[in-house]
């Protein structure tokens, strides 16, 4: 058979065929046919000599090509040649060391784990017993003057007695609160850095992109140390929260989102890139039947400028107006008839905040009970949610604000001064 499967090359002939002229060399065409016996022999002969060479020649490159294509293939995958980087022609050629994802998971992991600590917070100052205790994590992100500083959640100390930080040794260390902020969701510790990690690196959060893999690392239901993985689902989520956790959203957490695995307990944890690089603090996850996969944590660029007023100050200072309110469009609490009767709104007044309780700024000033808010500064407020917002981005301590608002069915304004909240 030739190189190509087929007859071409073929050197068997049919006796059926006939010769087509005596004493002459017969053409062979694909579909067979016999030499005559008076054909002349030596033309025969260097044809078959020819037929022979090609095909010999056709299996030398066969070989030569099988071989080199085998010794390609059957190179490791993480050796791969690349062109000679001077360009000379010289023959040789460098090689390329490619990285095993895995390998960078279990490098961030082991660099950032001994940072991460187990916060326990014994809310009853009678016992240090589990019973009554409260399961989170933190971050050791600074290490300065015998002492360490943990980063955590708010709401893993929220209420706290006594709190003592766990390392991943099991060493236990008593811990002290530096400061915390409830709209933020941040708080800081302190403890003697005798026996715990070396500080965690901070990262930046606003260079992370979506589908980027990133690590959590907490304490899960008490299984401290805990490692899982995930990818960056959306960089920056706009999440409603409720501070007060009384069910009505009145302020928004700007979130990175994740499908890495957290639990109870993961709170104040860290993520972590495969840099090695803390990146944000995990804070929450959505759990509801249905759902997986909706973890998230607050970017570090933002985490870092409340622990940063922390330390300087022990809180979060904010322009402060002193009320307590409820949304008059709430529908989570809807007011009924008779409460909507007893403020006397005119029919086009659909939206707004029900001034609940005044105090300093608000009550200096002479707003009281049932005042109803429509307007800061000629802006439409409608909720909590936009006052605080107003609040907190538009103004600061000292400045004046003019507040709009309804009392017994008639419009009415007035100038606060915005300050300090109080301890």
């Amino acid at each position: 058979m030739g190189l190509f499967g087929d007859d071409f090359y073929s050197t068997k002939v049919s006796r059926r065929a006939e010769p087509e002229q005596k004493g002459k060399l017969q053409i062979i065409r694909p579909g067979g046919g016999r030499r005559d016996r008076w054909s002349n022999p030596g033309k025969s002969r260097s044809g078959f000599s020819s037929t022979v060479k090609v095909a010999v020649i056709s299996s030398v490159i066969s070989s030569i090509v099988t071989v080199t294509l085998f010794s390609f293939i059957s190179q490791p995958a993480t050796q791969l040649p690349l062109a000679n980087a001077a360009g000379q022609g010289s023959g040789t050629s460098q090689t390329a060391q490619v990285v095993d994802p895995y390998d960078r998971i279990i490098n961030a992991a082991a660099e950032v784990r001994p940072s991460v600590v187990s916060i326990v917070n014994h809310k009853t100052g009678s016992s240090l017993s589990m019973k009554d205790s409260a399961l989170g994590s933190g971050v050791i992100f600074k290490k300065e003057d015998g002492k360490a500083y943990i980063m955590t959640n708010h709401h893993v100390v929220e209420g706290a007695s006594d709190l003592e930080i766990v390392t991943v040794d099991g060493e236990t260390h008593k811990a002290k609160l530096v400061g915390k902020d409830r709209v933020s969701d941040i708080a800081v510790l302190s403890t003697d850095d005798k026996g715990l990690g070396a500080a965690a690196e901070i990262g930046d959060s606003s260079k992370l992109q979506r589908g980027q893999t990133v690590l959590a690392i907490g304490n899960p239901l008490g299984l401290g140390g805990t490692l899982t993985s995930g990818i960056v689902s959306y960089t920056d989520r706009i999440l409603p929260v409720s501070i007060n956790q009384d069910g009505v959203y009145d302020w928004e957490q700007n979130v990175i989102q994740t499908d890495a695995a957290i639990n109870e307990g993961n709170s104040g944890g860290a993520l972590v890139d495969l840099n090695g690089k803390v990146v944000g603090i995990n804070t929450m996850k959505i759990s509801d039947t249905g759902v997986e996969g909706l973890s998230f944590a607050i970017p570090m660029n933002e985490v870092m400028k409340t622990v940063d007023s922390l330390l300087l100050n022990g809180k979060v200072s904010r322009p402060y107006l002193g009320v307590y309110t409820v949304d008059l469009s709430n529908p989570y609490a809807p007011l009924d008839d008779d409460q909507r009767k007893d403020l006397k709104l005119p029919s086009h007044v659909d939206s707004g905040v029900v001034v609940l309780e005044a105090s300093g700024p608000a009550s200096d000033a002479g707003m009281k009970l049932n005042d109803v808010i429509t307007e800061f500064d000629g802006q439409k407020i409608t909720s909590t949610l936009d006052l605080r917002k107003f609040l907190y981005d538009k103004k600061k301590i000292g400045d004046t604000i003019e507040v709009s608002f309804y009392r017994d069915g008639k419009a009415e304004k007035v100038s606060v001064k915005l300050t300090d909240k109080p301890e």
